[in-house]
């Protein structure tokens, strides 16, 4: 038995080398990148330069603010809440929504600007997280209305409610049938779940791959919640993923992917 055990150890560890050695070859495990979509490649000096700007465009506009009014800011004043899983969000799902548009022959207006988020996000208009923004909103929106609605089941709704739980934009502890009642139609969570759906899908055909610091990724979406949106990200790529920021490089392990909505 002790022989047997050893000998499928043994095949179990040569059939993970056999995974390592091909991701190697393929090139796709640089602790460098953030992530793979594709034949397109997201560095994390990319994801860090979006990031930086953003910081350090939100910092002065609250200097600002706060001189026009005779006070200092502290430290945690000047930090915006936006990080750098936010950026990476952002930039993969424009390019998977683009790569979706173009294959549906869809054409997306320029129809949302930066300043037009700016006060929702608070965010600068000049910052490129806003402007990553307004094109991602763009995207989604003319998405959205060429998707068929998904359906509305308890896990879908769960999902989303999680996701806004997380964001803050929502009491924690609620029940599958307090939050039913509380989305009423759910109109968003179908349209939200539809647009997942599509990226999880294109996700697979481009064989997305994210660096695990960067992991769960999320669709960017949005709900409103009286006169403001609250914003937050439903993960679809939770773990598993041939990118590394490791020198070791980890066995492939297949994507769970989970809905992620965006909703209007």
């Amino acid at each position: 038995m002790t022989g047997m055990r050893a000998r499928r150890l043994i095949a179990a560890a040569s059939v993970a080398a056999l995974g390592v050695l091909s991701l190697t070859a393929c090139g796709r495990t640089s602790p460098d990148v953030a992530a793979y979509v594709g034949d397109r490649t997201y560095s994390v000096d990319r994801v860090d330069a979006v990031y930086d700007d953003a910081q350090a465009r939100y910092a002065e506009a609250v200097r600002q603010s706060a001189a026009q009014a005779g006070i200092t800011p502290t430290a945690e004043q000047l930090r915006s809440s936006v990080t750098r899983q936010d950026v990476l969000n952002l930039l993969v799902s424009i390019e998977l929504g683009k790569r979706i548009v173009a294959e549906q022959g869809l054409s997306v207006p320029d129809q949302v600007t930066p300043e037009q988020l700016a006060q929702q996000l608070q965010m600068p208009p000049q910052a490129e997280y806003a402007k990553l923004w307004a094109e991602w909103w763009d995207i989604s929106q003319v998405l959205s209305q060429s998707l068929p609605p998904a359906q509305l089941s308890d896990e879908s709704v769960m999902a989303v409610y999680q996701a806004i739980v997380k964001a803050g934009g929502i009491q924690p502890g609620l029940s599958v049938g307090q939050v039913r009642q509380l989305f009423g139609a759910g109109g968003f969570v179908r349209t939200a779940s539809a647009l997942s759906a599509a990226l999880e899908a294109e996700a697979d055909e481009v064989d997305l791959s994210v660096n695990p610091r960067y992991r769960p990724l999320g669709v960017p979406s949005w709900v409103n919640k009286g006169q403001e949106l609250v914003f937050y990200a439903l993960p679809y790529v939770e773990s598993g993923s041939p990118v590394t920021d490791i020198s070791t490089p980890e066995p492939v392990v297949t994507p769970a992917e989970q809905n992620a909505p965006v909703a209007s």
